[in-house]
């Protein structure tokens, strides 16, 4: 199986970006991006992107880049996270794109840089920041 079937075999499996509509874009090891259109049922009450969904796109991007640099018998969950908002999120599309900053062993560094996109124009909206922990997946 490749890198990128493995990815997308996992993202099938997420409930809520599923729900949401995101999709996965692109997987490089130690990169991957997320997409979904950003439809009035994700936006809060000024028409902006949700900041929950920003944030849930982004820990995936992040936790998916870092499943990237994993062999496939491991998989991470999220173990700390900070968002920092840089603009309202104004789009047709909310994007995510997910880095390892430094992997270790046990615990990855990761970033995600989540962008909204309109008529081909990207805005810079959120950067986050956190640690991914490796896990055994559940059975």
């Amino acid at each position: 199986m490749t890198l990128t079937d493995r990815i997308k075999d996992s993202f099938a499996r997420q409930g809520l970006l599923r729900t949401l509509g995101a999709r996965v874009v692109s997987v490089e090891p130690g990169t991957v991006t997320l997409a979904l259109p950003l439809t009035e049922a994700l936006t809060q009450q000024q028409g902006y992107a949700h900041g929950g969904v920003a944030f849930s796109l982004g820990d995936s991007a992040a936790g998916y880049a870092a499943v990237s640099l994993l062999e496939p018998e491991f998989d991470v969950v999220t173990s700390d996270m900070t968002i920092h908002y840089l603009a309202p999120g104004l789009g047709d599309t909310l994007e995510a794109r997910g880095t390892v900053i430094r992997p270790g062993r046990r615990m990855l560094v990761t970033q995600a840089d989540i962008y909204t996109v309109a008529e081909g124009k990207e805005t810079h909206i959120a950067r986050m920041t956190g640690t991914m922990v490796r896990v055994t997946p559940r059975a």
